[in-house]
């Protein structure tokens, strides 16, 4: 198909700052350049994720957004105002727009705007969701003038059901997030840790699975002679608290691009998803896993069922019932090697076959070309 002109709008490109699509974005992005295609990327002025990072990291802070510059050096972010200036900034902006992306996490003044030009210039439009807003907090997301789209792009199947079935959208797609295979990738490195955990405490959305199926088992773990690591961001006291007694090592935030160097130095990871993507939104599998995979180190997962048959349970990674599940599986692997190895090689094989930004943006391109034809 012709290249095209693509205006994506995000929350943030520049921080990953308790934003985990934060890698997806990213690598979406890259992956259309890389095919060809003209990509602009927006972010507001003064966003939260990127003012929490400055305001919370200092130094580590000013690393990460050189380290995002440095990797990702071909995508243009271009910063506006969220105040009545940025309706003639938009309209400038999209004059030679061929699609707009609008991700979920924008302001609704912003993305009604932004639809409010779509038939004067002429541009495709899709929503992007890749939360859990649209099940747990309707009215957020019935904010927007979501009848304007083009379409939906649901990251899971669960989540596009509620667009057609319970929002009445006609047209919308299941678009899974995927892994940046070309900076996600297995590093070299000696293992100085049994176990480690990425993710951020959530609001509450896991406290009680974060202490069955993390804490619990660390503890454990620690108490045999081995190490276990944590990394993210707005940890409250208690959360601390429970981790120092478990003889976890807190170390706060993380910049994503870093991940593939922690994950190498570990000997498992764990994935705990939060509350709503265990229940409602089963099937719905959330960036850590396609990322962990991709670096190449086995998964252990609290209940989570694989709708949607993205990957092998058992085979790219083991799923288990409870705490004791987490570190018997835990205790299996850390002795049996050749398990370990085969594990993290499944689920390896299984994202780059399958779950790649590339991937991805030959599938919005699929999208674009059944949507002018």
């Amino acid at each position: 198909m012709n290249k095209l002109n693509i205006h994506i709008f995000a929350h943030s490109w520049i921080s990953d700052w308790n934003h985990g699509n934060a890698h997806f974005l990213r690598g979406l992005a890259q992956a259309l350049i890389d095919q060809g295609h003209k990509v602009q990327c927006y972010e507001p002025l003064g966003s939260w994720s990127l003012t929490n990072l400055v305001h919370e990291e200092g130094q580590r802070a000013a690393q990460a957004i050189d380290q995002f510059r440095r990797v990702y050096s071909e995508l243009n972010v271009q910063f506006y105002n969220t105040d009545v200036s940025f309706e003639t900034f938009v309209s400038k902006r999209l004059r030679d727009a061929d699609l707009v992306l609008v991700h979920e996490w924008n302001e609704p003044q912003v993305v009604n705007s932004i639809l409010g030009l779509k038939d004067q210039l002429r541009f495709l439009a899709l929503f992007h969701d890749t939360h859990h807003r649209a099940y747990t907090n309707p009215r957020e997301i019935l904010r927007l003038r979501l009848d304007l789209f083009d379409g939906v792009l649901a990251f899971g199947e669960a989540i596009r059901k509620i667009y057609t079935d319970g929002f009445g959208i006609e047209r919308a797609w299941t678009f899974h997030e995927a892994a940046d295979v070309e900076r996600f990738r297995p590093l070299p490195s000696d293992k100085d840790l049994q176990l480690v955990w990425v993710g951020n405490w959530g609001d509450d959305e896991r406290t009680r699975e974060l202490n069955e199926f993390l804490i619990g088992p660390a503890a454990r773990l620690v108490a045999s002679g081995g190490r276990v690591a944590v990394h993210g961001v707005r940890y409250p006291s208690e959360g601390l608290q429970l981790l120092k007694a478990a003889g976890v090592e807190f170390r706060g935030y993380l910049a994503n691009l870093e991940a593939p160097r922690v994950y190498a130095s570990s000997e498992l990871s764990v994935h705990v998803p939060r509350r709503q993507y265990a229940n409602g939104l089963s099937g719905v599998p959330t960036i850590r896993v396609f990322e962990t995979l991709a670096c190449g180190i086995p998964l252990i997962c609290s209940p989570w069922e694989d709708a949607e048959k993205l990957f092998r349970p058992g085979e790219d990674y083991v799923c288990v019932p409870d705490g004791e599940g987490v570190f018997a599986e835990s205790q299996h692997l850390l002795r049996d090697r050749a398990a370990r190895e085969q594990l993290a090689a499944n689920g390896l094989e299984r994202i780059r076959q399958r779950h790649t930004c590339r991937h991805r943006a030959e599938q919005l391109m699929e999208i674009v070309e059944e949507l002018q034809g």
